[in-house]
């Protein structure tokens, strides 16, 4: 990596952290798409043990329009998407940890409940990953399980009813073609995992740091954190990536930017030789994830893995950002939110012309998290790298942070 490139710094109005040097190949996409679920990017490492290929391939569901692949995925015009959907299935290991999602009313079907799209751009190489509100209001259309029992579109429903909308082995394709109508976005490769194995995950790294500005007393999900650094793990890793009433707003929109905190620290974790440098606990990952995955038929083939790898190997933290699918709150229902179009169509156009995108949003108290001070010598100037025509200012309605930035969570006390 040249020089010019190891100096260079975000166009961003945040605090920033050193972009990485290179690492990797593979080791590298673990941390930067599949990690956005949360457990999936563990599972990308398990696609090149030979011995665990079958899994995945047995799991495999095919998505509707799937495009073929090229035989060179770092020549694939204009980037490429993958969706990755964290599901809260009631696994008979961890449902007491749901408490009355998996023991009350609601304890029946699975939800979408952790929806991200991540484009990886052509060159220069950008990851924007986009998260969607799982209480989104949205067409759901209609979907075909394995059995071709097809179930009927829906004019309006929240997001995260369109896993279960989609039958047995149909719920990952009918959330992809539900975001593909939202947003005309071509699915490519797609994975959902459960996130019950986020407490082995989590185990298997020795926790992820994450910071609070405030306390957080959330009685929902047992949570309680003290403000200043904490390294979380197991159930309070999976009680803090639940909790909704305990940062910000109380609302899911909190909850996605508190979620964004822990994405970012995991990246860098992965990308430390901390985990990378350790055989052993990367077969472990690897494992772990694969009993938690299933992945779309075009992303069960180590070899396009390993072509994703190489097609991000060098990606720098600030061209990596997580931003937040802009919403408006629904005039019908003030606790669901319905899209923003004009913002919306903003952020696909700065994907689509690779631009490097810059978050005008600033956080305030209803947000889930708060920008930590930036570190001694931040800048928030433009490099030489850099010109006006590479760099896009988003809306200040869309919410984000980039891998560069360290943010912490906006806790609040609900007894």
């Amino acid at each position: 990596m040249s020089e010019s490139r190891r100096r260079r710094q975000p166009v961003a109005r945040h605090g920033q952290l050193r972009s990485p040097g290179a690492t990797g190949q593979l080791l590298k996409l673990i941390g930067i798409a599949m990690a956005v679920v949360l457990v999936s990017g563990l599972g990308v490492a398990g696609f090149v043990v030979g011995g665990l290929l079958g899994t995945v391939s047995a799991n495999a569901v095919e998505l509707d329009g799937q495009k073929e692949l090229p035989p060179d995925i770092a020549a694939w015009e204009g980037g490429f998407n993958i969706l990755l959907t964290g599901v809260d299935t009631c696994e008979p290991k961890y449902a007491h940890l749901f408490k009355e999602r998996c023991t009350g009313p609601d304890s029946h079907g699975t939800l979408n409940d952790v929806n991200l799209l991540v484009h990886v751009s052509a060159e220069p190489r950008r990851v924007t990953a986009v998260s969607f509100p799982r209480d989104l209001m949205i067409p759901i259309p209609a979907c075909t399980d394995i059995n071709n029992r097809t179930y009927s579109a829906m004019s309006k429903q929240p997001l995260n009813v369109a896993y279960e909308h989609g039958g047995e082995k149909g719920g990952l394709n009918c959330v992809a073609k539900t975001i593909h109508d939202l947003t005309g976005e071509d699915i490519d490769f797609a994975a959902k995992v459960t996130f019950g194995g986020v407490i082995e995950i989590t185990d298997a790294i020795g926790g992820v740091d994450v910071c609070l500005a405030n306390p957080i007393r959330d009685r929902f999900t047992g949570l309680d954190m003290a403000a200043g650094d904490h390294t979380i793990k197991g159930l309070e890793a999976l009680q803090f990536l639940r909790t909704r009433h305990g940062v910000g707003d109380g609302s899911d929109l909190g909850r996605i930017g508190n979620q964004q905190q822990y994405m970012s620290s995991l990246v860098r974790k992965l990308i430390s030789g901390e985990v990378l440098g350790n055989v052993g606990t990367m077969l472990k990952l690897a494992d772990t994830g694969l009993n938690n995955l299933e992945a779309s038929t075009s992303l069960a083939n180590p070899m396009t893995i390993a072509q994703i790898a190489l097609a991000v190997k060098d990606v720098p933290f600030e061209d990596i950002v997580f931003v937040q699918y802009p919403t408006y709150e629904d005039p019908a229902d003030r606790n669901k939110v319905v899209p923003n179009t004009s913002a919306a169509t903003a952020l696909w156009d700065a994907i689509t012309a690779n631009k490097q995108l810059v978050i005008t949003h600033e956080n305030t108290k209803n947000d889930g998290v708060v920008v930590k001070d930036p570190e001694p010598g931040a800048t928030t100037e433009p490099t030489p790298t850099q010109t006006p025509g590479d760099v896009v200012e988003l809306p200040s309605s869309i919410k984000g942070t980039s891998a560069a930035v360290t943010t912490c969570s906006n806790g609040n006390v609900r007894r």
